[in-house]
């Protein structure tokens, strides 16, 4: 039976590649600096609410999330803040302003529990990464406790001796 297709095997069609790209998550930016400066406890995906213009930025690639927090309000609800999606350059007047808070989209329950864990002494909710999945914008935003000074340079240590572990058996293998 040679030239059938073996079951499970079959070549995806163009539609089945398509909507498989779309389902696939593009990320449009990360903040590596959360991940230095905090100790990252629990992570959750957050929808949030843009508007015409920044989606179109977004698509573009452009943002920053930085100098990013969460804030929870008095009437629950989750504002993201301090990002920096830029303005859409064929915008028109209707262009977004690039530092405005914007809302994120989380459930009753999983606001109320970042509340309560953020009013803790050290702890806040932090931006780790801007992408999209299925089309729509996504946030990924984390708990974390902020690292002393050295547990900063103890990370950057382990990191480094962990390089150069890999680097001492990826030559070990050429020999």
């Amino acid at each position: 039976m040679a030239g059938t297709n073996a079951p499970g095997k079959a070549k995806p069609t163009q539609g089945q590649r398509a909507k498989a790209e779309s389902d696939a998550r593009k990320v449009v930016a990360r903040n590596k600096k959360a991940r230095h400066d905090y100790h990252i406890d629990t992570t959750y995906e957050a929808g949030i609410s843009l508007t015409g213009t920044e989606v179109k930025a977004l698509r573009m690639g452009r943002a920053s999330l930085v100098d990013g927090w969460v804030e929870i309000d008095d009437r629950g609800e989750a504002w993201l803040q301090g990002i920096h999606i830029p303005e859409y350059a064929q915008g028109s007047w209707t262009n977004h302003g690039p530092r405005r808070k914007r809302k994120l989209l989380l459930h009753k329950e999983e606001i109320a529990k970042l509340g309560v864990k953020s009013r803790e002494k050290g702890y806040t909710i932090v931006p780790l990464e801007l992408y999209f999945l299925r089309g729509r914008a996504k946030v990924e935003i984390a708990l974390a406790r902020g690292k002393q000074e050295w547990d900063k340079r103890q990370t950057l240590r382990e990191k480094q001796d962990e390089r150069e572990a890999q680097r001492a058996m990826s030559l070990r293998k050429h020999l």
